[in-house]
């Protein structure tokens, strides 16, 4: 790098030196400085090297004063002894006020992002020469970038205390009982899970699992519509199988109640056409948002959710055909990766994510009820299970009598189905029986007549 461009390079060689003065003649003050300021955020390297070293003290509750700080440096080969009792005297004798050691620590921070940002900046200008990914890959990447600097730059919470917390909590419970039991979170809209559920929490990673064809997708987007009617939240889901026009297709025969086979073939009867006008009208009054891009990964998701405005819910089919940005051929590491990212993603944008997953065939091969699906049954990794909030997986009997998932039995009965809630990290498991309409690819509670 250029020497012009180094001097140009944002610092405040004061500020720092005031703040590592402030700690040494006041350890106490590290309570307004650590988690916000880390030894990178320094620019000299001997300040860093202070840094560090002041904060190894703290840690193993060492006196802290000019002659146990050059020690320590010492120890570590960072400065000889001589030449340290002087700059950490220095340093130490220029404090102008120790009681303004938060601002001092933010003068230090905001220089070190500005820092970084030149150096994004620079990697984007370098990889946009270099045109050697997609631009669309190139601006998310950027985007995203962008958006980890922003979010390293937040400060860290202050610990609360409980009567705190508890007024929070009290005034929760207030609301919920002015407003019947509206929850924060998102209800699936089937009554029989939702007393079992109560809510998928904001920043919940809900799974939804199932062998092929065992309706899952028809499951999520049955939930996906039912929450964008009754929150008025947009809901975003992200096809990565289907095409935009294929799912929307199904999402009509189950709203319309039209058979699939005759929307596909467009065998529409006089009845049908007024179905589907009142639910497309009624759709189209929806927040709904799709994306079927193939192999997207959690980054790419990101960047599209941040231009949605009042999301309430976020819907993938299915997490098994995600990129992973993991550098491995292990195919379990890298969904491991994505479903601590799906996790992560939930709790950032205070939102639940319903997201399919496969399972493995050995379901298959087992007998009688033996066939229900386990936490062990998901596929590809177990991190997928550790992550999740809720696992719901579901069942139908009829499945294996006729693997085809069709329903014989015609439209007005329609085979029963259950899901397994086998993981609910804030209330009870156990299993729900739902109704299954095959023809028209939707789910109903039980209670509920068609």
């Amino acid at each position: 790098m250029d020497n012009n461009i180094i001097k140009q390079m944002p610092m405040s060689i004061e500020a720092e030196q005031a703040l590592l003065g402030s700690l040494i003649i006041n350890p106490e003050m590290f309570d307004k400085v650590v988690g916000n300021i880390s030894k990178d955020d320094f620019y000299l390297e001997e300040h860093k090297h202070i840094y560090a070293a002041l904060v190894k003290m703290y840690t193993n509750s060492k006196m802290i004063d000019t002659v146990t700080l050059v020690n320590t440096l010492v120890e570590e080969g960072d400065r000889d002894e001589a030449g340290g009792i002087q700059y950490i005297s220095l340093i130490a004798n220029s404090v102008p006020a120790v009681s303004n050691v938060a601002d001092y620590a933010r003068i230090v921070k905001e220089k070190s992002t500005l820092r970084s940002l030149i150096g994004i900046c620079e990697e984007i200008r370098d990889t946009a020469y270099s045109e050697g990914e997609a631009v669309k890959t190139i601006i998310d990447s950027a985007e995203q970038k962008i958006f980890d600097i922003a979010g390293g730059n937040r400060d860290t919470k202050d610990m609360r205390h409980i009567a705190d917390i508890l007024h929070n909590v009290y005034g929760e419970l207030e609301t919920l009982a002015e407003t019947g039991g509206a929850t924060t979170g998102a209800k699936t809209g089937f009554s029989g899970l939702d007393r079992m559920l109560i809510q998928m929490g904001k920043g919940d990673l809900v799974i939804v699992g199932a062998r092929p064809g065992m309706g899952k997708t028809s499951f999520a987007m049955n939930i996906a519509v039912n929450v964008a009617k009754s929150s008025k939240k947009a809901v975003a889901i992200f096809s990565l199988e289907m095409s935009g026009e294929q799912l929307v297709t199904r999402i009509l025969s189950s709203e319309a109640m039209i058979d699939s086979s005759r929307l596909r073939t467009g065998q529409l009867q006089g009845d049908d056409w007024e179905n589907l006008a009142g639910v497309v009208t009624s759709l189209s009054g929806c927040d709904i948002y799709i994306d079927d891009t193939s192999a997207i990964s959690t980054a790419e998701m990101k960047s599209k959710l941040r231009r949605i405005k009042n999301l309430g819910l976020v819907v993938i089919d299915y997490i098994g055909l995600m990129q992973s940005t993991a550098h491995t051929d292990n195919r379990a590491q890298q969904v491991g990766e994505i479903s601590r990212n799906l996790k992560i993603m939930a709790k950032d944008f205070g939102i639940p994510i319903v997201c399919c997953a496969q399972l493995n065939r050995g379901t298959e091969s087992r007998s009688g009820d033996g066939k229900k699906p386990t936490l062990a049954d998901l596929r590809d990794s177990g991190s997928i299970e550790q992550d999740a909030d809720i696992v719901l997986f579901l069942y139908r009997d009829e499945y294996y009598k006729d693997i085809s998932g069709s329903d014989a039995q015609g439209g007005d009965s329609a085979n029963t189905a259950e899901v397994i809630i086998a993981k609910n990290r804030h209330g009870s498991v156990g299993n729900v029986k739902m109704g299954w309409i095959g023809q028209f690819t939707k789910f109903r509670t039980l209670e509920e007549k068609i």
